[in-house]
């Protein structure tokens, strides 16, 4: 059937999860190549934008609150301090541990990085109006905040 006009009605094509993974995959790939043009990558972008929500914070809460995990944390960290985007200093509270803080320059890169990614997500979503940009980000919250409470639930 290499006859797109031959493919049977509700075949696979149209699956949710099909449709899901094969956008999944686009958006990925755009938001990477943004985030490339301005040498970063996702970490980083959500590091640093993690701590001008949230402040200053130790590894394992930023950790947390990224999603990012302790793996892959510290050579994030590693990354953003070699370029001064970030500063680390001794906790006052507790010397065995660092706490990680956004410097001017790391704001600078954050604005950049959030420049690249809301023309990624025009891009991404071109097609549709504002109104279908708005109900479809939150159809696909409503399915992620489902989904993520049943897996805590599990866990």
């Amino acid at each position: 059937m290499d006859d797109p006009s031959q493919e049977p009605r509700g075949g696979w094509r149209k699956l949710p999860s099909w449709l899901l993974t094969q956008t999944a995959n686009h958006a990925h790939r755009l938001v990477t190549d943004g985030f490339s043009a301005a040498d970063a990558r996702g970490y980083h972008y959500r590091v640093l934008a993690t701590l001008d929500e949230f402040g200053p914070a130790s590894q394992a809460a930023l950790g947390r609150r990224s999603g990012i995990h302790v793996s892959e944390m510290v050579a994030t960290i590693n990354e953003l301090a070699e370029r001064e985007l970030v500063e680390r200093a001794p906790d006052p509270a507790d010397r065995r541990r660092n706490v990680i803080s956004l410097t001017t320059a790391g704001k600078r890169q954050l604005r950049r990085l959030e420049k690249q990614l809301a023309e990624r997500q025009d891009e991404l979503l071109a097609p549709l109006s504002p109104d279908e940009r708005k109900r479809l980000t939150e159809l696909l919250s409503k399915l992620l905040d489902h989904h993520d409470r049943r897996s805590g639930e599990a866990g």
